[in-house]
């Protein structure tokens, strides 16, 4: 009982979530009767819910990278102390487990955190339907805006002759609708079991790392891969109709959630990291189609070379190359220019252009 009274304000708040869903549906022109209706007010609710969620969402998906990230490092943990059941032992793998979690910053719970938070509006929902006969007879209180009019509205509506609030055990004390609940119930459970299963293989196979794919954790989510939609399809047959479609619903979302983050940040070392490599090579995005690709829209800079900075050469201290023999002009007046313009003859004053009377003539030697 004491659960119940904490669950009620999550009642009270999907409730309201609901009512509000379904006038907005009723005023773009619907029948507020039908079961369409109040089926498109449970969409709503998992549309609002799963805006709320996506913080945790991509909360969980940092948390599963992190996890596929450090699994060589637990793999090498666990041969470790692999044969070993000692208490001393066992308290040490878990110490060095914790740490390497420390490490990384995850923690293999912080993928279950939508799941989690999930369940309490889960239950919330369930509560909701169930009341909605009891409500509408006057048998109970109502639950935020859904007082006994809106709960025997709601109550009378079907979806293909199946109420909301029916399940596939209760069929049988419903002689007229009995047969319609039940196929409605096997198809809603195919399709939550099937998109449950497609969701979870989606994760594992395409965006894990092969060294993710080995060792006790990954034979664990192989296993959960087929046992968890298993689970659903035998507990399927007890949810009502209304709980059904909002799990299918949120399995489709999470689908498409997850697909498209999987596609825009796949997880490193992946299948869907190869994919995305490959789609970027053929746009010309990546590094190889910059170099030489078709499109030539991205252009690579080659690095420059690191070492020491060359030094500047002032003019004065550039070496001259040495003149070959026979070549224009002297080794002395390359050696001492001045002496080529004190040899230069005079402008009709008897002076070479720097001032200096002309040098004489040396005589050469016998």
């Amino acid at each position: 009982m004491d659960f119940f009274k904490i669950l009620y304000p999550i009642e009270w708040v999907v409730a309201w979530i609901m009512y509000l869903a379904h006038a907005a549906i009723s005023l773009i022109g619907m029948n507020p009767d039908s079961g369409a209706a109040w089926g498109l007010s449970i969409v709503g609710l998992v549309v609002v819910m799963r805006i709320i969620l996506i913080p945790l969402f991509f909360k969980q998906i940092r948390a599963s990278r992190g996890m596929q990230i450090l699994a060589p490092e637990m793999q090498v943990i666990q041969k470790k102390y692999k044969g070993k059941s000692d208490p001393a032992s066992r308290e040490a793998m878990s110490r060095e487990t914790m740490a390497l979690y420390r490490k990384h910053g995850t923690n293999p719970f912080s993928s279950c955190l939508p799941m989690l938070a999930q369940s309490p509006i889960f239950f919330a929902l369930f509560r909701v339907l169930n009341s909605l006969g009891k409500i509408g007879a006057g048998t109970q209180t109502a639950i935020g805006p859904i007082n006994k009019l809106i709960a025997h509205q709601a109550e009378q509506s079907t979806i293909f002759g199946a109420p909301l609030s029916s399940t596939f055990i209760s069929a049988s004390a419903q002689p007229g609708s009995a047969m319609n609940t039940r196929i409605v119930t096997v198809l809603l459970v195919v399709a939550m079991s099937a998109t449950t299963f497609l969701t979870q293989r989606q994760l594992t196979m395409k965006n894990m790392p092969p060294a993710a794919l080995e060792g006790p954790m990954a034979q664990q989510q192989k296993v959960l891969l087929y046992v968890l939609p298993l689970v659903f399809a035998f507990s399927g047959i007890n949810f009502p109709i209304g709980v059904l479609i909002y799990w299918t619903t949120t399995n489709i979302w999470s689908m498409g959630q997850q697909f498209y983050t999987i596609r825009r940040m796949p997880a490193p070392g992946s299948e869907a990291e190869r994919l995305m490599k490959a789609r970027r090579i053929r746009k010309g995005l990546s590094e190889e189609a910059g170099a030489g690709g078709a499109s030539g829209t991205t252009v690579i800079e080659s690095p420059q070379p690191k070492g020491q900075r060359s030094q500047p050469v002032r003019k004065d201290r550039v070496r001259s190359k040495p003149v070959q023999p026979g070549a224009a002009g002297s080794d002395g007046a390359r050696r001492n220019p001045a002496a080529k313009k004190r040899s230069t003859p005079p402008d009709g004053t008897g002076k070479s252009s720097d001032g200096r009377p002309p040098a004489a003539p040396t005589k050469p030697k016998k």
